[in-house]
């Protein structure tokens, strides 16, 4: 870090510690399987920890969530939010990241593999974590 007429001026962004939250469902729908969102990296990024979450939790089975780069996991193993749980934090079986690197401008995609057999749940929100690469 350098100083600056009195001001901060952090020099290493590469870092800090950054997240995208990315919406993949409404509030108040039902969640359904498949692709569900679609974007581009904004740079490159090194992910650390993915997370995800639902408003309304599922019942009767896991949820399961895959996160994609240019077609291709990026998770030895998904993403899931056990039966009438709202967050992976607490997941029998915790996420693995295979591959960490994500490139700039990748376009990324991210899929719900399976949901609630009960309640499907509703409100799903997924997190990436790192830093810029």
């Amino acid at each position: 870090m350098t100083y600056l007429s009195g001001l901060l001026k952090q020099t290493d962004h590469t870092s800090a510690i950054q997240s995208f939250v990315i919406a993949c469902s409404d509030e108040t729908t039902l969640l359904t399987t498949g692709t569900k969102v679609t974007f581009r990296m904004p740079y490159q990024f090194i992910v650390t920890e993915v997370r995800a979450s639902l408003t309304t939790v599922a019942t009767g089975s896991t949820v399961i969530i895959d996160i994609n780069e240019a077609g291709t996991t990026i998770l030895s193993t998904k993403i899931t939010i056990d039966a009438n749980e709202s967050t992976s934090t607490t997941a029998s079986t915790p996420p693995v990241i295979s591959d960490s690197a994500l490139a700039d401008d990748a376009q990324m995609t991210i899929d719900i593999d399976q949901i609630g057999s009960s309640n499907a749940g509703k409100g799903l929100k997924v997190y990436i974590i790192g830093k810029i690469a």
